[in-house]
């Protein structure tokens, strides 16, 4: 098991699950964190820091956002590592319980 971050990320990109993060697994594109599957220790604490509520355990990742499995897998291969935290993007709070933008993760991707 992993954990996964989801579409709720997406234009927001808070990283205040990086700064707990214990062994560096997200990595940064232009609007989302990916989650390193291979590098992800199943330890959970990243899960209460995302105000997004973003992040699941793969085993709890609801029905509509199975395919982010993969998609974490695919851009943490791709994008480059990221190890502190950052500002949001400046419009995250208006994006953050904005539903379907998953399109906009792929047209910046």
């Amino acid at each position: 098991m992993t954990f996964v971050v989801t579409e709720a990320c997406v234009r927001c990109k808070y990283t205040d699950c990086v700064s707990v993060c214990p062994v560096e697994c997200f990595h940064e594109g232009p609007e989302f964190l990916v989650i390193d599957p291979a590098a992800c220790i199943d330890c959970g604490v990243c899960v209460p820091e995302c105000p997004a509520e973003a992040i699941f355990a793969e085993e709890d990742l609801p029905a509509d956002q199975v395919e982010f499995v993969a998609i974490n897998a695919r851009l943490a291969n791709e994008w480059p590592l990221i190890t502190a935290a950052r500002d949001p993007l400046p419009d995250a709070d208006e994006w953050a319980n904005v539903k379907d933008k998953k399109h906009y993760l792929f047209e910046s991707a």
